[in-house]
């Protein structure tokens, strides 16, 4: 039956849309429900869970996500992490990245495609117009002229139409390349950037240190290395709950975000460790930068936002290496994981560095 809001006229492609958008609402906000009754972080992947739960269209995932609250009476980050990734979990970066890459190669096969045809049709534009170049010295009378005068305007208004739908499509085909462009940026960049922190991930740290030692390794210069770790983390997590957990790891990853410039990287090198590397930076000057990011966390108060209460302030070990010529990313590595593990046993809430990177031999001494 119709009514007022749906026309008889209205087609039904507009309507399917807005049957389509009701529907997609109200899971969305069925979605934002479940996490408020379930005090679920609203971030994008528990939304999607829950979002896509709503949907009911994967029976299997569903059953899966019910037990594992049930289980919990709560929905864990680990259950969420295992069943976003078994469920849900978007394709790897690289298969997507050639899915876009094959659809802009489509789309610069439809444009080669055009061109040729605009070619071909031009040519026999010009043969046209040599027939009637070589018609010319023959016309004895002002009927055969308009014959001709009308085959030239019929020819020319054709070609003047291809034209026209040649262009159209061009432009078609280069806002579609355009997006397909953005998508694949944006594809590459969401494998680099880590969601929670909003700082590089393992990946791509893993890239940028092998870069950097290569650069190092050609320059001459200073490239040091800090591996930082939350202090007591577990035992954060384990007494104030998982979402103020990531609340104490989005603050770190702000401190380093807002603390490192220039070719500096900062990154979440997993759980609760942060690697930092400080390319043209001394050692003595890459201590003095782990200082800064030790103080700055230390000095912020943490304030549980369900309820406001204090939960006191969070502290950091960090070990500092500097590269040393030919050796491994896996050796630069270790030594910072050593040095970060004495920053433990020294009491943790510290720095520790070896006093001279060209000493291989040198015992890590205290910042």
């Amino acid at each position: 039956m119709d009514t007022p809001s749906q026309p008889r006229s209205e087609p039904p492609t507009v309507a399917a849309e807005n049957d389509d958008f009701t529907r997609t609402i109200a899971c969305g906000e069925r979605a934002l429900n479940l996490l408020k009754q379930l005090r679920a972080h609203a971030k994008p992947r528990n939304y999607e869970l829950f979002y896509c739960f709503t949907l009911g269209t994967n029976k299997e995932f569903c059953d899966a996500l019910r037990s594992a609250i049930q289980k919990d009476l709560r929905l864990t980050e680990e259950a969420a992490d295992r069943l976003f990734h078994a469920y849900l979990a978007k394709p790897d970066v690289t298969a997507r990245v050639s899915e876009v890459g094959s659809k802009i190669g489509d789309e610069m096969d439809d444009i080669m495609s055009l061109i040729s045809s605009a070619s071909e049709k031009a040519g026999k534009y010009g043969e046209s117009l040599q027939g009637i170049n070589e018609k010319l010295p023959g016309i004895e009378s002002p009927q055969q002229l308009k014959g001709m005068l009308t085959e030239l305007f019929e020819t020319t208004k054709e070609m003047a139409e291809h034209n026209k739908v040649l262009e159209r499509r061009l432009v078609e085909s280069k806002a579609q390349i355009d997006e397909l462009h953005m998508k694949l940026e944006l594809t590459r960049l969401e494998n680099f950037i880590d969601e929670l922190t909003g700082l590089t991930t393992r990946k791509r740290f893993d890239q940028i240190i092998d870069l950097e030692m290569q650069q190092a390794e050609e320059t001459d210069e200073a490239l040091c290395l800090l591996l930082i770790d939350i202090d007591h983390f577990k035992s954060f997590n384990d007494a104030h709950g998982h979402q103020t957990g990531d609340q104490v790891l989005r603050l770190v990853g702000q401190t380093l975000k807002t603390n490192v410039k220039g070719r500096d990287c900062a990154a979440r090198y997993g759980g609760e460790e942060f690697a930092v590397l400080l390319p043209r930076t001394s050692l003595k000057a890459a201590i003095t930068v782990a200082q800064q990011f030790r103080v700055a966390v230390k000095t912020k108060e943490l304030v549980k936002k369900s309820t406001k209460a204090s939960l006191g302030h969070v502290t950091l070990s960090v070990g500092v290496a500097c590269y040393r010529k030919s050796e491994s990313a896996t050796e630069f590595i270790e030594r910072a994981d050593a040095l970060l593990y004495a920053a433990k046993e020294a009491g943790r809430d510290n720095v520790q560095a070896e006093p001279d990177p060209r000493i291989c031999e040198a015992k890590p001494t205290a910042a």
